[in-house]
């Protein structure tokens, strides 16, 4: 397994307000990783300037060996990397599987002209990404929601069918901002049997959480973020033992 994705003294400021300062990071292909730190520790922050959604004040990105500092989203996106954001974003009045159509026709070769006319070119393209969609709902274990509509679906699965439409993409990694957030007891635990399997099939995935426990049972490594800044990062046990997390999470005098 190499370096997939990689951050070098990533700083980001907000006027005054220095949001992340000077981050390190390295994610392996294959592997789970867990970035968590209390609200407002720059968590999203560093996340957003991951995926171009923010450009960084200092320090560079790095994916799959090709530096893309500074590059839109977009193009981040066609170079294999996917994201799900904090407050699911599906459309609420299209099917799951007219959603996760959607992701899957970045891929497609069809024009405006093709779309207009209905050429072979486009019939030919509908047709591979209604295959590919539903092979994928059922792979993910959607496929009895497939024709519901995705404002009447529980919150677990809007989410679990935000991560499907992520996945249509095809990307090489697949960061996700605090998918638990809103979740009860259950359905947390869905999603991480869910996330787990991803990993299971050959993905490569970034998880932002707050929710300690949930990120201590799902990820190999995690790296803990406080007032912008790396405090720690490791395996589960290593994290859960450090003093300086604990006084972040807890105050002074108080551990996992």
């Amino acid at each position: 397994m190499g370096v997939l994705l990689q951050t070098k003294n990533i700083s980001k400021y907000y006027g005054g307000i220095k949001a992340v300062q000077n981050i390190d990071m390295q994610v392996e292909e294959g592997e789970i990783f867990g970035i968590i730190g209390p609200n407002g520790a720059g968590k999203t922050s560093f996340f957003n300037v991951c995926t171009g959604n923010l450009l960084p004040n200092g320090g560079e990105v790095w994916f799959n060996g090709k530096n893309i500092t500074g590059m839109r989203p977009a193009k981040i996106a066609t170079l294999g990397v996917a994201r799900t954001f904090q407050n699911i974003q599906l459309f609420n009045f299209m099917t799951v599987l007219e959603n996760v159509k959607i992701g899957f026709h970045t891929h497609e070769k069809t024009n405006i002209l093709d779309a207009i006319l209905h050429t072979k070119r486009y019939k030919e393209d509908e047709r591979l990404t209604h295959e590919k969609a539903v092979n994928l709902i059922e792979r993910l274990g959607l496929a009895k929601e497939s024709d519901n509509l995705a404002g009447n679906l529980a919150y677990g699965v809007q989410r679990r069918v935000e991560i499907a439409r992520a996945l249509a993409l095809n990307p090489k990694i697949l960061l996700l901002d605090e998918p638990a957030a809103g979740m009860n007891p259950i359905e947390t635990k869905e999603l991480s049997d869910f996330i787990k399997q991803l990993r299971n099939d050959g993905h490569t995935i970034i998880v932002i959480e707050h929710d300690m426990k949930f990120v201590m049972n799902l990820c190999d490594k995690i790296m803990v973020i406080n007032f912008g800044k790396k405090i720690c990062e490791g395996g589960p046990d290593h994290v859960k033992s450090d003093k300086e997390v604990n006084e972040a999470y807890f105050g002074k005098g108080t551990t996992f």
